[in-house]
Formats: structure tokens, C-alpha cells, sequence
């Protein structure tokens, strides 16, 4: 009698730590995946977790904007289901997430420390939109550069950088679909561009208006998702791959939109447009 009471004892002291584990790992992918993980690298880093934390029969799938999870082998262990919408790029929650995992695999974390290590790695905050604002300025002039602009070019791909992520910070927080976002970003883009470079003509200082836009538009192009999108489909996880191919041709679509809109209205006005083939 002693021996057979106990067992549904242990087993229901077991439970919970299952469970425990569940969402833990749950948590830790639902972090890499809505921070720019790979598909991959999110369901592979979930079973590392899983299997050194001493989970039982624990199932994951994963697609671009969700992942289903399950585990059992003891009694009162589930599943779980997570929505995990699309949230800006933060590599270094990734990264942090990457060496936690390699911890627990190693035996340097047990489920208390992992778990206290992954609130604080979700707690990362991103950067500073001062930071974000000068890197973009930076980053557009350097681009408009290395496309063959003068000097004149940069300068002016720089202001229109100035432009450009004040208003995706401020796109972010009015929480604008991604496609209407990238697609005012582009205007915004082109118009800064094209005003800067009839400006500095009626000045005399010759421009390339192709090479001020082209660097200004480089940090609304989706290179992440275009680069996951095709590892994706090269690890075997087609749907998931062409999710995030869709999504970075819709982008592209809507970066084309934009700026074709403003160089379309500036053919109307007349306006000096060098560099561009209209």
C-alpha cells in the first residue's frame, strides 16, 4: 500500500516541474522568434532546452508568427499555443537567448538561474532613438556614397536619414501596418530627396538624385526577412520560408510605391530630376 501511494505522489511532484519547463522553453522561443530569429534556430534552440532540463516527450512546431508546443510523459503535463506577432529586429536578445541555451546545454544553468537569465534578457531594451536616428543619418549617407554619389550626394542622403527614422519611430508607436509604413516611409524619403536636390541645383551645386534616394531607401529595405525567408526554405521549412519572402517582396512593393509616387509628381511639376531616367 505504502509503495503504490506513493508513486501518483512523485508523480505529481514531477508534474509541475514539467510544466515549468514547458513554458520556459516556450518563452525562450517565442523571444528568438518575435526578435528575428530563424525558424530553425528557434525550433532546434527549443529542443536543446528542452531535452537538458530533463523534458519528456517534448514536440515543437514552429512557424513564422506562431509556434505550438507540447510535452508529456508525466500526468498534468500540456501543451502550448502562442500568437507571436512581428516585432522590430533586436539582435541581441537573440544573441543573449543563443547563450543562455549553450548554458543550459552545458550544465551552467538550471531552471531557476534560466529562467531569471531570460526575463532579464527580454527586459533588453532597444536602442535609444537618439542612437537610432544618428545611425540611420550615418548609415544613408554612407550608402548614397558607396553607389557612386559625390560628396553632395551624402550630405544630402543624410538629411533625408534625419527625416526618415524620426518618422518610422513615430509610425511605430501609431502601430501603422507594415506595408502603409514602408510605403510613407518611401515618400517621405523621396520628397526630402528630390526638394534637397532641386535646391542645391538652383544653388549650383550639382546633384544625382538616383544615389540620394537609393541611400536613403537602403534601411527600409527587408533584408532580414529576405535572408531568413531563404535560409528557411533551405532548411526544409517551406511555408514558413515563403511567409517571409512574401512579406519582404510586399515591402519592397511598397518602398517601389513610394518613391515612384514622388518622382511621378515631380515629372508633373517639371522638376529637375538628375540622375533619374523618367
Amino acid at each position: 500500500m505504502t509503495q503504490t501511494g506513493a508513486q501518483p505522489l512523485a508523480a505529481q511532484s514531477a508534474a509541475p516541474d514539467q510544466q515549468r519547463i514547458l513554458r520556459f522553453v516556450v518563452e525562450a522561443g517565442e523571444t528568438l522568434l518575435e526578435n528575428g530569429g530563424e525558424i530553425y534556430r528557434v525550433q532546434d534552440t527549443m529542443e536543446r532546452m528542452a531535452r537538458a532540463l530533463g523534458a519528456r516527450d517534448f514536440h515543437v512546431y514552429v512557424l513564422t508568427n506562431g509556434l505550438f508546443a507540447s510535452i508529456g510523459g508525466q500526468p498534468g503535463a500540456g501543451c502550448a499555443v502562442r500568437a507571436v506577432p512581428q516585432a522590430a529586429t533586436h539582435l541581441g536578445r537573440v544573441a543573449a537567448v543563443n547563450a543562455l541555451s549553450r548554458d543550459i546545454a552545458a550544465g551552467r544553468a538550471g531552471l531557476e538561474q534560466a529562467s531569471a537569465r531570460l526575463a532579464q534578457i527580454r527586459r533588453i531594451p532597444y536602442e535609444r532613438p537618439a542612437a537610432r536616428i544618428a545611425a540611420c543619418a550615418v548609415g544613408t549617407a554612407c550608402f548614397a556614397y558607396l553607389f557612386g554619389g559625390s560628396p553632395t550626394d551624402a550630405a544630402a542622403a543624410l538629411v533625408a536619414g534625419l527625416a526618415l527614422e524620426p518618422a518610422r519611430i513615430g509610425l511605430e508607436r501609431a502601430r501603422a501596418g507594415k506595408f502603409i509604413a514602408n510605403l510613407l516611409a518611401a515618400v517621405l524619403v523621396a520628397l526630402v530627396s528630390l526638394l534637397l536636390s532641386c535646391a542645391l541645383g538652383a544653388a549650383g551645386v550639382g546633384t544625382n538624385l538616383d544615389k540620394i534616394i537609393i541611400g536613403g531607401i537602403i534601411p527600409l529595405v527587408p533584408g532580414i526577412a529576405l535572408t531568413t525567408g531563404i535560409r528557411d526554405i533551405a532548411g526544409g521549412d517551406y511555408l514558413s520560408g515563403t511567409i517571409r519572402m512574401v512579406d519582404a517582396l510586399l515591402i519592397a512593393a511598397a518602398i517601389a510605391l513610394g518613391v515612384g509616387f514622388v518622382l511621378l509628381a515631380g515629372v508633373w511639376l517639371g522638376l529637375p530630376m538628375t540622375g533619374v531616367a523618367v
